[in-house]
């Protein structure tokens, strides 16, 4: 009898590695053509036809990333410094919002939790553009305008976040909460203790999803910022090319833009991969 998950390979299953093997390939090509494209020259960047692979690497790219650096007022280190504080108080704040919204929505019983459950279930066809006008008069309203609480307030709703994390939390069952409650623990600690801990799969999934919109995020630098120094590194690196003013310039600055952003992303995936794979199983568990 062949087993389903067997501890060595077997023969059965070379046809279905292979198969991965293959798509593994065809999927990664995009990474290998973003960081092919950041070390390719001038001559390389504009041949025709294109070339996918680089033939005579260079870092010039990267020099010029250095170079309108120096010349502009604010260095890169401070467009860097601001999209990584902001992106770590996003995360940490978005995931104690969110997982505090799931535990409520799943395990308490108050008035209004469906509708609340339906708004937020509603909240999931909005995209961010579709609501830019009413967060522009919050946050103006507010007088948060050119702080770095306007880039991390608008980030904190995440609908998703809070749907993925009350899946998990409704697998869970009650008998755990109440004897729990019978040992003299209050909601919170029920909150602290009991819940986060077996949906840590899910929190790391949120986090990896705040990260990516928040790193990548740049209506907070756009449209609710006019100092310079508290702009972001997505907003700098896409106006690189209009800072240029060469067309040729701006082609290797946005393929070294184009790395610099993707990196920390793929990194962020690769350590914490495991974390999500079990996500994904365990949301298909009924």
């Amino acid at each position: 009898m062949i087993k389903i998950n067997p501890d060595k390979l077997h023969r059965d299953q070379l046809s279905f590695h292979l198969v991965l093997t293959v798509m593994s390939v065809f999927m990664a090509l995009p990474i290998v053509f973003i960081v092919n494209h950041a070390f390719k020259p001038f001559t390389e960047l504009f041949a025709y036809p294109p070339t996918f692979f680089v033939n005579s690497p260079t870092l010039e790219n990267f020099r010029l990333l250095f170079h309108f650096s120096a010349e502009s007022g604010i260095p890169a280190s401070r467009y860097v410094f601001n999209s990584l504080f902001t992106t770590t108080i996003v995360i940490l704040l978005t995931l104690l919002v969110s997982s505090a919204a799931a535990y409520a929505l799943s395990k308490l019983h108050f008035k209004g939790k469906y509708t609340f459950n339906k708004i937020n279930t509603l909240a999931l066809m909005f995209v961010p553009i579709a609501v830019a006008i009413p967060r522009f008069l919050i946050i103006k309203n507010l007088g948060i305008f050119n702080t770095y609480l306007a880039h991390i307030i608008p980030m904190l709703a995440m609908p998703i976040g809070i749907f993925l994390i009350k899946q998990f939390m409704d697998q869970i069952p009650d008998d755990l909460i109440e004897a729990s409650k019978m040992d003299g623990a209050g909601n919170w600690r029920v909150y602290w203790n009991v819940m986060l801990p077996l949906v840590k799969p899910a929190l790391v999934t949120v986090a990896i999803l705040t990260f990516q919109a928040s790193w990548g995020n740049v209506e907070g630098s756009s449209i609710f910022m006019d100092d310079e120094s508290l702009r972001t590194l997505p907003f700098y690196m896409n106006t690189l090319v209009a800072q240029s003013g060469n067309i040729v310039a701006g082609a290797g600055l946005s393929a070294v833009a184009g790395l610099v952003m993707f990196v920390p992303n793929l990194i962020l995936f690769i350590i914490l991969q495991n974390k999500v794979m079990a996500s994904m199983a365990h949301t298909g568990i009924k």
